[in-house]
């Protein structure tokens, strides 16, 4: 109880900050290469995420796709739009690297279940809706057994069964694999999509 309380913040923010001030140099480069990359869509991916209790923060990301568009106007699908450099940036989960300023806010953990859309609120049950009694996130529990490559049914169990075993060996043992799958870039998708498919409340 001691680590779910007092523990795991006090190490969130310290460890985050270290870590931001060591692949400072890295996140340069990348910033500077998807500039580019993107052809003028912006570096940067903001968007409205739900934290501890529902409370709304905002997620930043490294962006991985252009902004381009069909002759109606209409978003192209996800895997028309993420470029080479995109691809590279998420199997090797560098995207997620600017998380680490989310959780120097409070917005989340290093380890939590993952934080998802806004709009999946209303759709989870009394149970899965548990998975936000902890902070979200940058890796979690989930993530160790599967990430997108797990039904939605299994992610949010997975969620759930982390929010009742908390403790710092538990996320020591999240870190573990997480750096294990970085390195062999495994789950990064679900077959057939770029990521995963929407949850739709019935998966």
């Amino acid at each position: 109880m001691m680590y779910r309380l007092f523990v795991k913040r006090f190490l969130d923010f310290w460890i985050a900050l270290a870590v931001l001030l060591i692949i400072s140099p890295i996140l340069l480069v990348v910033t500077i290469w998807l500039h580019f990359a993107n052809k003028g869509a912006g570096v940067f991916f903001f968007q409205e995420r739900p934290g501890k209790d529902g409370r709304i923060f905002k997620i930043i990301k490294f962006k991985t796709m252009t902004d381009e568009r069909d002759a109606e106007g209409n978003l192209l699908p996800d895997e028309k739009r993420l470029t080479r450099v995109g691809s590279l940036v998420r199997s090797s989960s560098i995207d997620e690297l600017p998380q680490l300023i989310n959780v120097l806010k409070g917005d989340m953990s290093l380890i939590g279940p993952r934080p998802l859309l806004v709009q999946y609120l209303p759709l989870y049950s009394k149970e899965q809706a548990r998975r936000h009694e902890v902070r979200p996130g940058i890796s979690g529990w989930a993530q160790c057994h599967g990430r997108n490559a797990i039904s939605w049914t299994e992610k949010l169990k997975l969620d759930v069964w982390y929010v009742d075993h908390v403790s710092l060996k538990t996320d020591i043992e999240i870190v573990w694999v997480t750096l294990q799958k970085v390195f062999k870039r495994a789950d990064i998708s679900e077959q057939g999509h770029a990521t995963m498919e929407f949850f739709n409340g019935h998966n």
